[in-house]
């Protein structure tokens, strides 16, 4: 509101406003200084108020004079089925109309309803409509990846909201921005096939706007241990079902782009198939006994315990290494028996 209309406020009669904060006041009477602009000046002046110290040297006239002006308002108010704002709210520099009730027993708490619409946000008259207020329950009861799952099991269907001309505009520009910085950083185009990046998307919509990117550090060091920790949590649960249930050892020898030889051990059990290491081959040659060997390390660093069958392909040098395991396996059962 302009300085011309906020100064036709009688209270501004017995206030002086802070030049450079004209949410500052100070009463004539008593010289105290209030916050909260004008409407809170005229509470100190009229007194009942849980907000603001009655003036103990305001004259009856006065304070008569400003309580009318308060009723008046509150009765304009009322007739245009307008919802007063609570009192405790703090406004912005030369706000003058707000909770002018008489008493704190008449207080009511701000209507936060936008309305029946069609999605736009436009409320009924008197609604009052600011920004997403975050609490403690939302980080329990907005798990990114439950909306992510959820959505995918629905398949593609079309959400409120969702045809809105701004909508549209603001997610094309969330398009255009994410699409430049993969640009820039080279990233495959198939990366936005991975539901961690859908969770990711979903992550950021629920903070709102702005969210601080992570910095170099924090992906580096923090972020990425955070990430190691919760692999390694995520491995012992697959640790548990190999030494309750067992587990097999998978082998599969293929070559890259560099024709480097590569060869890939995975472990498979009832909780699922894990990737294990993966060796480069390259710089030796693939005998029977070197892949005996292999497998071995596998199997040690497994659990013998735990390995019910070691699976490759057909190379003659992998039915060599089965053949070993087969001899040693029956070695280790005669010496039990003896």
């Amino acid at each position: 509101m302009s300085s011309t209309t906020s100064k036709t406020d009688p209270a501004w009669n017995y206030f002086e406003a802070n030049p450079n904060d004209r949410n500052i006041t100070i009463c004539k009477f008593c010289c105290k200084v209030t916050k909260g602009g004008i409407f809170r000046a005229k509470q100190h002046l009229v007194g009942g108020f849980r907000n603001t110290k009655e003036c103990p040297k305001c004259p009856p006239s006065v304070k008569e004079e400003i309580r009318e002006y308060m009723q008046k308002k509150k009765n304009i108010r009322d007739e245009r089925n307008m919802t007063p704002l609570d009192d405790d709210l703090q406004f912005g520099e030369g706000y003058d109309d707000d909770d002018d009730e008489l008493s704190p027993q008449s207080r009511k708490r701000p209507n936060l309803s936008t309305g029946s619409g069609s999605g736009t946000g436009t409320g009924s008259v008197g609604s009052v409509k600011g920004p997403t207020q975050k609490g403690p329950l939302d980080v329990f009861f907005k798990d990114p990846e439950v909306n992510v799952l959820k959505r995918k099991g629905k398949g593609k269907q079309t959400r409120l909201g969702e045809n809105d001309f701004a909508k549209k505009e603001l997610r094309a520009r969330v398009c255009r921005s994410f699409a430049r910085w993969m640009y820039d950083a080279s990233i495959p185009f198939n990366a936005v096939t991975y539901d961690s990046f859908k969770v990711f998307i979903e992550t950021v919509g629920q903070y709102g706007p702005g969210v601080k990117p992570p910095s170099y550090h924090e992906v580096r060091v923090p972020l990425l241990k955070q990430e190691v920790e919760a692999t390694r949590a995520m491995m012992k649960d697959h640790e548990e079902a190999w030494a309750k249930y067992g587990c097999s050892i998978l082998s599969d020898g293929w070559k890259d782009k560099r024709e480097r030889t590569l060869i890939n051990f995975l472990v498979n059990s009832p909780k699922g198939s894990m990737f294990l290491e993966s060796v480069d081959g390259s710089s030796y040659s693939k005998t029977g006994e070197k892949m005996f060997q292999l497998l071995s390390k596998c199997v040690e660093k497994i659990g013998v315990r735990n390995v019910v069958q070691v699976v490759t392909d057909s190379a003659s040098n992998n039915v060599l290494a089965g053949m070993k395991f087969i001899f040693v396996i029956c070695i280790m059962f005669i010496n039990r028996t003896i």
